[in-house]
């Protein structure tokens, strides 16, 4: 199926038209081996650049894929929730040293050390209550009944606090959803809202982000949408109708490339936070697999030597992948798995196209 595409104020040809034909083929590839049900991508720099679409719709009909379409970021909610604490922070509402039981007396205990530098950059040692092992509340093993539960933050954060802290605060670095609950609702008590309200106040509204949504509880997708699947007891199964508030402020929100391309510029471009903020989410420390971590932002070392800066984002039946160079070019790839199979050195092949 080769891809369906949207060309918009097309970049020097000299400069993008062997990105784009690389990366088309890469992405067509993995369509036919069936690797991904569908896959968008756009590639822009000074407000120029195109858009793509490859595989299908859905697997039923197998209609073209629309390269307008909607697609759950997963994580790269992260990126959302922390620019909206370094604004707080930018305000004197907060410093990013404080303890968060200063702010939050009840999320964590009160003698807890736990500071909301920890939390934004996953030194917190916060137990991970959306990994896997806990049957119900992980986002990386489907099932169909138990991803459609109401759940609420509260109840995400008591799963969290219910197993053991990795380590010490401070003492590690791993990966926790947990910590992007307490951001959010860190940023509720604050502002004296929901975390949802303050990202659109503040970043969607602003930036005339109008297909990037915080559904909450709301199963559906916006349309035009690809849908995600996922492995469920042997079969593949449609996974893109879940109840989101399984992620809250750690991955519930919905976007476009168009959207996502359009944040990542304005943030690190430095439109939405002080230089001094931005310097921080950026200032990232070793995560594994050639990636740092800074506070929201991840740092994905390239193989030419350079490095980029975004997000990446995973949920049941998407994959999401927004990075921005210091150069001004951005990527947004959003990809649905469907056999689960997808080359290793597909991620880093497709970066250094782009960026490399």
């Amino acid at each position: 199926m080769m891809l369906t595409k949207i060309t918009a104020l097309a970049l020097t040809l000299t400069t993008l038209s062997p990105v784009q034909d690389s990366l088309e083929r890469q992405l067509d590839a993995l369509v036919t081996t069936k690797a991904l049900a569908a896959a968008l991508v756009r590639v822009s720099e000074d407000g120029k650049g195109w858009t793509a679409a490859a595989g299908y719709r859905d697997m039923a009909s197998r209609k073209p894929a629309d390269p307008a379409g909607h697609f759950r970021i997963g994580s790269v909610t992260k990126s959302f929730v922390a620019t909206v604490v370094l604004q707080l922070a930018d305000e004197g509402r907060l410093s990013l040293d404080d303890p968060i039981a200063e702010h939050l007396p009840q999320a964590l205990p009160e003698d807890s050390p736990i500071t909301v530098r920890q939390v934004l950059g996953h030194t917190s040692g916060l137990f991970d209550y959306a990994g896997a092992g806990i049957p119900g509340w992980s986002v990386r093993d489907f099932r169909p009944v138990e991803s459609l539960y109401d759940q609420t933050p509260q109840e995400l954060l008591a799963v969290g606090r219910s197993r053991p802290a990795y380590f010490k605060p401070g003492a590690g670095l791993r990966y926790s959803n947990t910590n992007y609950v307490v951001a959010a609702l860190l940023i509720e008590k604050l502002t004296g809202g929901s975390y949802a309200d303050a990202v659109k106040a503040r970043i969607l509204r602003p930036l005339g982000l109008t297909q990037t949504f915080l559904p909450g509880h709301d199963k559906a997708m916006p349309r035009p949408h690809a849908h995600g699947y996922a492995s469920y007891q042997g079969k593949i199964v449609d996974a893109t109708r879940i109840n989101p508030s399984l992620e809250y402020g750690a991955g519930e929100m919905i976007s476009t490339t168009a959207d996502l391309a359009r944040f990542f510029d304005a943030l690190m471009s430095g439109r939405l936070t002080s230089a001094s903020a931005l310097k921080q989410m950026r200032a990232t420390a070793p995560a594994g697999e050639g990636m740092g971590y800074g506070l929201g932002l991840q740092e994905f070392k390239l193989t030419c030597g350079k490095s980029v800066y975004g997000h990446s984002g995973g949920i049941f039946g998407y994959l999401t992948y927004a990075l921005r160079s210091d150069e001004g070019r951005t990527l947004v790839l959003s990809a649905n798995p469907y056999t689960g199979d997808i080359p290793a050195d597909a991620l880093p092949k497709a970066l250094a196209t782009v960026f490399c």
